[in-house]
């Protein structure tokens, strides 16, 4: 086999056999099943709590509806420098600060006598007034640049935004309203916890082992060393599995209550609400233009929803200040205080919305001028970063833009709304958006070994989630020293062979393949053979005079110091950019959508889309295809599908089950044709790699919205587009 084959990736058959083993795949000797009972109201106090009934189910071994804080302390939360997605932990005390907040953990012999003693637990409350919407009774505004004065929570502001807004011959002012949606992995959330000794070990998937690893030996208040966590390909993350969940802390108490394994798996209903989700956010925008289209200046104004006992950062002008070379720019980020889990991180969290939000309004000033979208896109491009002056370490978006009008056709498109229609009658629409997504890095250790038989075994920083890591590491290697991606042994994510670091915000390829590259070199350095061509790896050990060889290496982000490597070695955040000292990273993206919308019924189809990206150099150019068709359906189903309905009654979410949270499927996707400029970018990293996960989502939403508005002559505001919202402009 050739080792750069682009077509092969090195977990296929494992994924499609089912031989992949995940977080919760182990069966230990006596392992014990574990369920959580649930609050009931949304805000208030737990008067006392009834176990009487669940304790008189044959096999249940131990409830736990209170843990002292001597023996569970605060994990912290992820963004103010500790380990969980919020730092309010359930079971400590008697508040309860969201609905479905667990109240009781059942243990038992078997899953069925855990799940029905779950349900025999009742309780009584003192309940409180809430808010769960943004325009909620109660819910409470800050200022973001005044409740978290840090330099990356700063509203930006680059010349002056209002006076040229106010003097623009074109002025454009727009309100967009983001829903509440949740991440739905397919795999739940969950743990296998055993203690063996003094040792705690947890299998569990994630995408930061290191935090799990950190912040339970914090709550627990014993020795990192002495906890070993393993996270084996996750089925599926999209921010939601970022950092430590709080049920784990008291499933390594409820294990040493009972000396026994301990397994746990939240039920769907469940991880809507004990994990994160993407918040609901609105946003004002306005954008200012003369008469040719030239933008003059942006202002983009949000409130972000957040929880009461976390303030979850809002970080969407980041982008939006950067999609074009507006030189007047100005943000302002607020954050609302609500009665539910702290919010988190989904795909793409703040640059899908704000992205919209922007996009929408540009396509606006396209209409309004009389340009072509795609020309007054690629006539305002941007030749250095508008925000801080420095040079961009790549920026291909206007080649994107070209190679995808190409490809799509837009040549054919006739500009008027309702001018285009299909022979079934069908309103056609074509619409265009540009994404950007920052390029982070974090620090890593790889560790490479090959054995007397020429097999490479490579562990680093960095967890499998799907979007292919494994496959770029193994096409790294197999590419450097000519030998069969096959004969490369990955092990991923395992605290006991290299520090981890959170995988997320598309840095986990830019963050392993530099330190892979760097252990490559020194690899090669030990075994004495030249810096580049295959080598005969037998013979070089061999000649080593060892049973094997092993090497060690490092690799920090651009502009960072040894601190930020002990950090990771700590399990907290530790990524730079998109601004590093000399340059400006990030990764871009075009999407065409065709879009087709029956005349009696007003279901909207997307029959095409042409997405084409930059990202750097393509690590592995199977996965890269995959990952940009994956974003790409994210974004249709976020036009058009996915809300979480918010009960402004009792709290909580209404269509907490894949029944009622509506993703899209196989019959909504059709044609998606994906392509990559494919420029490495050696600024950023000596591999030339930028991210691409969250790229691949960026944009598609505006692009499916911006065609609905060529179909039907009217805009649409709100996510998701329903069908009652288009039948009334047919």
């Amino acid at each position: 086999m050739n080792p750069a084959r682009a077509d092969h990736r090195v977990d296929a058959r494992a994924k499609v056999t089912g031989a992949l083993r995940y977080g919760v795949d182990r069966a230990p000797d006596d392992l014990a099943y574990a369920a959580f009972a649930v609050a009931t109201i949304n805000r208030g106090r737990v008067l006392d709590v009834d176990t009487t009934a669940a304790q008189r189910v044959p096999g249940v071994q131990v409830v736990i509806t209170r843990i002292d804080r001597d023996e569970l302390g605060s994990q912290g939360f992820v963004m103010s420098g500790g380990y969980g997605f919020q730092s309010f932990q359930p079971l400590v005390g008697d508040q309860i600060a969201y609905r479905g907040q667990p109240i009781a953990l059942v243990v038992a012999d078997t899953l069925v006598a855990a799940t029905e003693a779950a349900e025999l637990v009742t309780a009584r409350y003192a309940e409180e007034p809430f808010a769960v919407t943004l325009d909620g009774p109660g819910a409470e505004t800050l200022v973001q640049a005044q409740a978290i004065p840090l330099p990356m929570t700063e509203d930006l502001a680059v010349g002056d935004a209002d006076r040229a807004f106010a003097a623009a011959p074109v002025q454009v002012d727009v309100e967009i309203h983001g829903p509440p949606q949740h991440q739905v992995p397919m795999e739940l959330i969950s743990s296998v916890v055993r203690w063996r000794g003094d040792t705690l070990v947890i299998h569990e998937g994630s995408q930061n082992s290191g935090a799990i690893q950190h912040g339970v030996a914090q709550q627990l208040g014993i020795d990192p060393a002495t906890v070993e966590m393993i996270s084996p390909p996750v089925g599926g993350g999209f921010g939601q599995k970022n950092s430590l969940q709080p049920h784990i802390g008291p499933l390594a108490v409820a294990a040493r209550r009972v000396g026994r394994p301990v397994k746990l798996v939240l039920t769907r209903t469940q991880v809507f609400h004990q994990a994160s989700f993407r918040p609901a956010s609105r946003h004002r925008v306005r954008v200012g233009a003369d008469s040719s289209g030239r933008l003059l200046a942006a202002i983009h104004e949000i409130d972000q929803q957040t929880s009461r006992q976390d303030l979850f950062p809002a970080l969407y002008t980041e982008v939006s200040s950067r999609l074009y070379g507006i030189t007047n720019f100005r943000g302002l980020q607020r954050l609302v205080r609500t009665d539910v889990q702290t919010p988190g991180y989904m795909r793409a969290p703040f640059e899908h919305i704000a992205t919209f939000a922007m996009e929408s309004a540009v396509d606006q000033v396209a209409y309004a001028t009389g340009q072509d979208p795609v020309a007054l896109r690629l006539a305002n491009d941007a030749d250095r970063d508008p925000v801080t002056g420095l040079p961009f370490s790549s920026r291909h978006v206007a080649e994107c833009l070209r190679r995808g009008a190409k490809r799509f056709g837009w040549a054919d498109r006739t500009p008027q709304p309702r001018s285009m229609r299909a022979a079934d009658g069908s309103l056609v629409g074509w619409g265009v958006a540009i994404g950007a997504y920052p390029g982070s890095t974090c620090p890593a250790v790889a560790v490479l070994c090959v054995d007397g038989s020429g097999t490479v075994s490579v562990a680093v920083t960095g967890h499998e989630m799907g979007q292919g890591i494994s496959t770029a590491v193994a096409r790294l290697v197999a590419g450097d020293l000519g030998v069969e991606p096959d004969a490369v042994r990955l092990d991923l994510a395992d605290s006991r062979r290299t520090p981890q670091v959170l995988t997320a915000g598309s840095w986990g390829t830019a963050t392993a393949l530099p330190a892979v590259h760097a252990a490559l070199r020194e690899l090669r350095r030990q075994l004495g053979v030249p810096d580049t061509g295959p080598v005969d790896l037998r013979g070089a050990v061999a000649a080593s005079g060892r049973p094997e060889v092993e090497v060690r290496a490092s690799n920090l982000g651009a502009g960072q110091d040894a601190s930020a490597m002990d950090r990771i070695r700590n399990g907290t955040l530790a990524f730079a950019g998109p601004a590093y000292p000399d340059f400006v990273t990030f990764s871009y993206a075009a999407h065409f959508v065709e879009v087709r919308i029956a005349p009696l019924t007003g279901q909207i189809r997307v029959p095409r889309v042409v997405s084409v990206a930059d990202c750097g150099r393509v690590a592995s150019p199977v996965t890269a295809a995959s990952q940009l068709r994956g974003g790409v359906i994210w974004g249709i189903g976020a036009a058009l599908r996915e809300q979480s309905e918010v009960d402004p009654r009792y709290g909580g979410f209404l269509n907490a089950s894949y029944e009622g949270y509506p993703i899209a499927v196989n019959a909504d996707i059709h044609q998606i044709d994906v392509d990559f400029v494919d420029e490495p970018d050696p600024r950023i990293n000596p591999v030339g790699v930028k991210g691409l996960g969250e790229i691949s989502m960026v944009g598609v939403a505006a692009a499916v919205v911006n065609a609905v508005y060529h179909a039907t002559g009217t805009r649409f505001t709100r996510l998701p587009i329903h069908i009652e919202d288009v039948l009334p402009v047919l």
